[in-house]
């Protein structure tokens, strides 16, 4: 109940800000992931995806992203976190968890391109909830398909670190499962 608040909340100020947008100059919302691995930053762009902008900072304001990992990692294309199932002692399956309701996708056009974060999803495209991806090679295939709703302003050194850790088989037969834990130690907004 207090992510929808958080997110109609978010929804509102930025409705707000972008009704008087002649009289401010925007300022894009910046968060930071702490990993194991180094410090990732990121910029984001509600005005092209705001429900999504909205919902990812109503997770971060939850600390909800805090002690997941990024639990498929595909080097040359992408690494993929915010599973809840990944959280030390959850059940289920990594890649399986959502945080119980979905958003509607926001397809736009950012092109998906090394360092673009986006959401993933399921075959419906109105599926999307907790887990994102950062691109680490230019996906443009996704363009159109996914929403993408940011991209990496520092920490490209990170990206790659985590993009080229090795990797074993998973559940379904995708060799993208990191061998070691990649965990997100905390997600912060520092700029909003």
């Amino acid at each position: 109940m207090k992510r929808l608040i958080l997110l109609i909340a978010a929804v509102c100020l930025f409705t707000g800000l972008m009704a008087h947008a002649d009289d401010v100059t925007p300022v894009n919302p910046v968060v930071v992931i702490t990993t194991n691995k180094g410090v990732i930053e990121l910029e984001l762009y509600p005005e092209k995806a705001p429900l999504t902008v909205a919902n990812f900072l109503a997770y971060v304001d939850d600390k909800a992203y805090d002690g997941t990992i990024f639990h498929r990692v595909i080097k040359g294309f992408m690494i993929q976190g915010g599973c809840p199932n990944t959280r030390a002692g959850q059940k289920g399956m990594p890649g399986t968890g959502s945080p119980g309701y979905q958003i509607k996708a926001e397809f736009n056009d950012k092109p998906h391109v090394r360092g673009v974060i986006s959401m993933a999803r399921s075959a419906n495209p109105d599926s999307a909830g907790s887990q994102f991806f950062i691109c680490h090679g230019d996906a443009k295939f996704l363009d159109k398909q996914y929403t993408a709703f940011g991209k990496l302003s520092a920490g490209d050194d990170v990206l790659e670190r985590i993009a080229t850790v090795p990797t074993q088989s998973g559940g379904g037969g995708e060799k993208s499962t990191p061998i070691d834990r990649i965990e997100v130690l905390s997600v912060e907004i520092v700029a909003a």
